[in-house]
């Protein structure tokens, strides 16, 4: 009886146990593949792989998806390339995994040969698959191809249309985005918390506060504002950027569980608003509370110090960074550190943060290049540059317009030297980036060369209203005052807004031209309505304008509306008109306002020394040359440089 049951026993055991044993060996070699990848043990998890004598597909797709994860997009593409030389069938996770690989490592090419390959294999509908590649599209920018496959997708669950949302949200395509969400809407599906993030952190620009308060509304009917920290915060973000500070604080004040990302939302938004009493006030309670401020709240405070060019609150900043240990370990805050000191005016501290930092990262290494041009010390500047090349860090479209501003403002610019950074931008890639452009186009115009800075402009697809300006100013430098009305009714008809240096940039155009009604006519425009407050530079404009007309008393007029009564540069200009068309009784008022601006400046005694001696006043000439000597009031000592072509 024994005997039987032993036999049954064994019978049950050779049944169940299949004849290949390698089935189980892969399974749990598998897990333990995972199980070290997950744990960021890649080159273990790579030599386990290595001495597999039995390898499927999940084995491919746990370590293609690993390597991707830790930035080796190139061993992924290998190690693919080895799957299918051998005959692996690829699945839905490997498709996946490699297409998301190409996208996130930029390998956008080998990405459109899996594509092209998904659809031999007619695995073009497959969610994953498809999801995969609406993502990799996005990254691409091509937002149309992303739309058309997502289209295409039989079965979209929530996930696929939250990919969409965040892509037109990255790509700026705001209006698609809320188009998106209204066909959400209409097929019935429920946008869940992160649908809404990204639906109100659309709306931080200031153009869609209404379309931003419907989908609070919205939140709070379908429970995610109580429930989900991160919509909370993104309503802080909204009515922060939105100017509603009240709202913003009550939108944090009614988060239930104020965690650090709420905490360091608030303060970051405060302190980026110059609110800095209030979002230091927030700072000292986090404390207080136990609650770890992160980097956000410190970039916050530093981009304050930044604007206001207070270097003692940003050295304050800098010793609580160093406490905690953020200063080595962030190099966001290592870059906004070297901005905050070079916009300090403090060289020396900017380039030892950065000689500080463990390692030479393009955002550092723009942060500095950026702090010195703001300091003038162009030289450095393109030393900078030929670090970043020689050293392939870079550089970008950052580095690339900071260059050519710092050749524009340098005494040594040159036509060379301009071709030559120009000759890298288009090598480079970025010729068409606005920045570099406007770079160029004032470059060029610096060193003579204004076809070639009409010639960029030119060049450009579409050009904005930064690039409109930049070729404004060419124009005025170079007299050709109805050109730059010419471009500013151009960028009116395209529909863009112009702004207050751009009608800065008119004005000088028609005052170098004499052009005295359009810029009455300019003037008047940017005031009544685009509601631009005249600054000193556009009162300087039209003073220097209407006195080079000899509408003196007009111009006085204008002097007298400027803010704080004008300063010594608009009364000088005045002064010099009246010498011109021989206006002793607003001349001499002129006179005696700039002799009380300008008490330590020698060109302001000789300026007004001269025009007593032009009207014949001798004696009150003698007198005011008698008090400069007396002041020691020294004359600075100017200087011209010329480009010199020699013959080799």
């Amino acid at each position: 009886m024994q005997g039987s049951r032993f036999l049954s026993l064994v019978r049950t055991f050779t049944i169940s146990v299949p004849p290949n044993h390698n089935a189980f060996t892969s399974y749990y070699k598998n897990q333990t593949l995972n199980e070290l990848i997950k744990s960021g043990r890649l080159n273990d998890a790579q030599n386990l792989f290595n001495q597999m004598s039995t390898r499927d597909s999940i084995t491919y797709n746990l370590l293609i998806s690993g390597h991707g994860r830790y930035g080796n997009p190139n061993r992924s593409l290998y190690l693919y390339r080895e799957m299918v030389s051998q005959g692996i069938k690829e699945t839905g996770p490997t498709f996946s995994s490699v297409i998301t690989v190409c996208g996130s490592g930029g390998l956008y090419r080998e990405g459109i040969q899996v594509h092209c390959r998904v659809l031999s294999l007619g695995l073009g509908l497959n969610l994953f698959i498809g999801s995969s590649l609406v993502n990799f599209y996005l990254h691409m920018g091509f937002d149309d191809l992303a739309f058309k496959l997502f289209d295409q997708l039989p079965d979209r669950n929530l996930a696929v249309w939250n990919l969409m949302l965040d892509g037109f949200l990255e790509l700026g395509k705001i209006e698609e985005l809320f188009g998106l969400h209204g066909r959400m809407g209409w097929e019935g599906v429920k946008p869940n918390g992160l649908s809404f993030c990204y639906l109100i952190r659309a709306c931080c620009n200031g153009r869609f506060v209404d379309e931003g308060k419907q989908l609070h509304c919205l939140a709070i009917k379908a429970g995610w504002v109580e429930c989900n920290v991160f919509v909370a915060n993104a309503l802080v973000d909204f009515y922060s950027a939105s100017g509603n500070f009240i709202d913003a604080r009550k939108a944090f004040s009614l988060i239930t569980v104020e965690d650090v990302i709420s905490w360091n939302s608030i303060i970051s938004v405060y302190a980026e608003n110059d609110l800095l009493c209030d979002s230091l006030e927030l700072f000292s309670r986090m404390h207080f509370w136990g609650k770890k401020p992160s980097v956000r709240s410190f970039l916050g405070f530093l981009k304050f110090s930044s604007r206001r060019g207070d270097i003692i609150f940003g050295r304050q900043i800098h010793c609580f960074v160093m406490k905690i240990g953020f200063d080595s370990g962030s190099v966001h805050i290592q870059s906004a550190l070297i901005d905050m000191y070079g916009k300090c005016g403090d060289a020396e501290s900017s380039l030892s943060v950065y000689e500080s930092a463990c390692r030479r990262t393009l955002v550092c290494c723009n942060s500095l290049t950026t702090s010195l041009l703001h300091c003038g010390i162009t030289e450095d500047v393109f030393e900078m540059f030929s670090f970043m090349v020689d050293e392939g860090i870079g550089p970008d479209e950052v580095t690339l317009s900071a260059a050519l501003k710092a050749l524009s403002v340098s005494s040594w610019v040159s036509l060379d030297s301009c071709r030559m950074l120009h000759c890298y931008a288009i090598k480079s890639g970025y010729e068409s980036d606005i920045a570099v452009s406007c770079s160029l186009i004032d470059a060029y115009s610096r060193c003579g060369h204004f076809e070639l800075s009409c010639k960029v402009f030119e060049a450009l697809p579409l050009p904005n209203v930064f690039c409109f300006t930049s070729i404004i100013n060419v124009h005025a430098r170079n007299g050709t005052g109805r050109e730059c009305v010419s471009l500013l009714e151009a960028i009116i008809q395209k529909g863009l807004i112009p702004d207050k240096v751009t009608f800065l940039c008119v004005l000088n155009g028609c005052n170098h031209a004499g052009l005295v009604e359009e810029g009455k006519l300019v003037f008047n425009l940017m005031k009544s309505f685009y509601g631009i407050c005249p600054e000193r530079q556009h009162f300087s404009c039209m003073i220097d304008l209407l006195g080079h007309a000899g509408l003196l008393d007009e111009a006085e007029e204008f002097l007298q509306q400027a803010p704080e009564g004008g300063d010594s540069v608009m009364w000088s200009s005045l002064l010099r008109s009246c010498g011109v068309h021989k206006n002793e009784i607003v001349g001499k008022r002129a006179a005696k306002v700039l002799m009380e601006l300008g008490q330590e400046d020698f060109a302001i005694y000789l300026q007004v020394s001269n025009f007593y001696s032009e009207i014949g006043e001798f004696e009150s000439a003698l007198q005011i040359r008698e008090i400069a000597m007396a002041r020691k009031v020294m004359r600075e000592i100017g200087h011209s440089l010329i480009e010199v072509k020699t013959c080799s």
